[in-house]
C-alpha cells in the first residue's frame, strides 16, 4: 500500500466531498478480467458454454456457483439517442423489433431446457435497453410470458421494466402488469425542459409529471425514475427543482446518478462544435449529490444504497444490488452481457448474426473471458461500499484470513481524510462506514480497496473448475 499516494488515499483537504480525488473512476467498480484466456473463437465459445449451461456441480475458486441468480434480457431500440448515452444500437422499426422478439423467444426457451438453469431458482428479471418500452403491448406480453413460462423464478422474482414514459400508454402498462412486470424503471434523467432538450429526451418537463403521476396514482406497482446530475444547463437551481418533482410524481424510488462523461458520445462533440455548454464538473456534481442526499433525509426517504431511495417498502432495487454485486446474470438478446458458471460473457450486437445464430440454437456470444480471479473478494467490497458500510467478517471471509486488519492502515488513512470512519461496536465487530464524501467517491474507493487485497491476498491464476466439468477442457 502506498499511503503516500494521493490516487490511493485521496487528498487531505478539508472538503473531500468535492476534492479527495480529480475526478470518479468509472461507472463500476470491478476486478480486472483474465484477458490472456480469453475466448474469441467461435467453436470454442459454444464448446465453452454448452458444458457450463449442461452442468449443475461446476465450482468457481471453491465455492458453489448455485447462489444469487438474475435475468437480462436487453431490447437493443430507442427512437432517439440522448447525448450522453453510451448503448444506442438500433433505431427502433416496427418489422425488425418483431423480427428481434421473435428470435428473442427462442432463445430464451432454448437457453431455459439447459441442466444449469433448472438447477436454481432466479430472483431477479430485468427488462433493459434500449427503450423496452418501445415494444407494442402484444410483443411485452409475449416476451414476458416467454421468460415467466420458461425460467424457474422465486416466488418473490422482482421483474422490471426499463423505458421511456413517451409514448408508454395505458394499454402497455396493463399488458405488462398482467404478463407480470412487478417494478417499472423510468429514465428521466431530469424534469427541465432545457435540459432534456439539449439531452434529446423525449418530452418536455409538463407531460413527464403529468404522466409518472398518472401511473404512480394506479398503486400496481412501484414506479421508479432515475435522475442524472451533472447535465449541460442543469444548475443547482435545476436540480432542487428536478428533485421536487421526484416528490411531485409520486414515484416509489429514485436513483440519483452522476454524469461521467465518455468521450466519443454526442454529447463531447456537442460541447466541442459549441453547440451545448460544458457540463458540470466533479465539485459541481459533489455539491449535488451532497444537495440529494440532505433532500432526501428531509423528506423521510428510505435509503437502499449510496445512491437509492425509495418512498415506501414496495421498492427494493434488488436487481440493481445483486446484478453489480454477486449474482450470476444470464444475459438473453443482442448486446446483452452478463456472467454464469465461472464466465463473463457478451452476447453479439449485430442484429442479423444474432437472428442468425439463435435460429441455428447457437450461443449468440462474441466473446467470453473467465470471471476474475479476485471475483468473490470484489464482490463483498462492491456489496459492501454500495450499501456504504463494509463488514470486516463478510472480507475476512472471502479471503479466509483477516485481511480487514492487513488494510486497516488504508481504512486510517482515508479516515484522516474524511472519507471513512473505522467502527467497533459492542461484539467487537469492525466496520468501515463511508461519510458523505465516501458515499460521493464510493466506486473510486472500492476500486481501490479491490486492487489493494487482491494485490495483498493474491487470488489462484486459473480458475478452479471441477475436473470433470472443465470449461477449458472445450477450449
Amino acid at each position: 500500500m502506498d499511503l503516500d499516494n494521493v490516487d490511493v488515499v485521496g487528498r487531505h483537504t478539508p472538503d473531500p466531498l468535492r476534492y479527495a480525488f480529480q475526478r470518479k473512476r468509472g461507472a463500476h467498480a470491478g476486478g480486472s478480467g483474465m484477458m490472456s484466456r480469453a475466448i474469441s473463437d467461435t467453436d470454442a465459445i459454444q464448446s465453452t458454454l454448452n458444458t457450463v449451461h449442461n452442468t449443475t456441480d461446476i465450482y468457481v475458486n471453491s465455492n458453489p456457483s448455485r447462489n444469487t441468480r438474475c435475468l437480462y434480457i436487453h431490447i437493443p431500440f430507442c427512437r432517439v439517442r440522448c447525448t450522453y448515452c453510451n448503448f444506442f444500437q438500433y433505431a427502433s422499426s416496427r418489422n425488425l423489433i418483431e423480427q428481434y422478439v421473435e428470435a428473442l423467444i427462442k432463445e430464451i426457451r432454448f437457453k431455459a431446457t439447459s441442466a444449469w438453469v433448472k438447477s436454481g431458482r432466479f430472483h431477479a428479471v430485468y427488462f433493459g435497453g434500449g427503450t423496452p418500452t418501445d415494444l407494442s403491448p402484444e410483443q411485452i406480453a409475449r416476451v414476458v410470458t416467454a421468460v415467466r413460462d420458461s425460467f424457474p423464478l422465486t416466488p418473490d422474482c422482482e421483474i422490471t421494466l426499463e423505458g421511456r414514459v413517451n409514448r408508454f400508454s395505458d394499454e402497455k402498462f396493463s399488458s405488462a402488469l398482467d404478463a407480470g412486470i412487478n417494478r417499472f424503471s423510468f429514465g428521466v434523467q431530469s424534469f427541465d425542459t432545457q435540459v432534456r432538450r439539449s439531452a434529446k429526451r423525449l418530452d418536455d418537463r409538463k407531460p413527464v409529471l403529468e404522466r409518472l403521476q398518472q401511473l404512480s396514482s394506479y398503486n400496481a406497482a412501484p414506479i421508479v425514475i432515475d435522475l442524472l446530475y451533472g447535465l449541460p444547463y442543469q444548475d443547482l437551481s435545476v436540480w432542487q427543482r428536478d428533485l421536487e418533482d421526484y416528490l411531485s410524481c409520486g414515484a416509489q424510488g429514485v436513483d440519483l446518478y452522476q454524469l461521467i462523461e465518455m468521450q466519443g458520445l454526442p454529447m463531447a462533440r456537442m460541447v466541442e462544435q459549441g453547440k451545448l455548454p460544458m457540463p458540470a464538473d466533479t465539485p459541481t456534481k459533489a455539491s449535488m449529490f451532497e444537495m440529494g442526499v440532505k433532500f432526501m433525509a428531509k423528506h423521510h426517504q428510505k435509503r437502499l444504497s449510496v445512491n437509492h431511495w425509495a418512498s415506501d417498502n414496495r421498492e427494493r432495487s434488488l436487481y440493481n444490488s445483486l446484478a453489480k454485486t454477486s449474482a450470476e446474470v444470464m444475459p438473453l438478446g443482442a448486446g446483452a452481457g452478463g456472467n454464469l458458471g465461472g464466465w463473463q460473457m457478451m452476447q453479439v450486437r449485430d442484429m442479423e448474426t444474432y437472428i442468425k445464430m439463435v435460429d441455428q440454437n447457437l450461443y449468440p456470444v462474441t466473446f467470453l473471458m473467465p470471471t476474475p480471479s479476485n471475483q468473490p473478494i470484489a464482490s463483498i467490497i462492491k456489496s459492501g461500499f454500495d450499501a456504504g458500510v463494509l463488514h470486516a467478517k463478510r472480507l475476512n471471509a472471502a479471503t479466509s484470513t483477516n485481511i480487514f486488519s492487513q488494510v486497516t492502515p488504508l481504512f486510517k488513512a482515508w479516515q484522516q481524510n474524511g472519507l471513512a470512519i473505522l467502527e467497533r461496536n459492542e461484539q467487537g465487530l469492525d466496520y468501515l462506514s463511508l461519510t458523505l464524501a465516501g458515499q460521493f467517491w464510493s466506486v473510486t474507493l472500492a476500486q481501490i480497496l479491490i486492487e489493494t487485497v487482491s494485490g495483498i491476498h493474491p487470488q489462484p491464476k486459473n480458475t478452479d473448475f471441477s475436473k470433470t466439468n472443465n470449461p477449458d477442457v472445450a477450449a
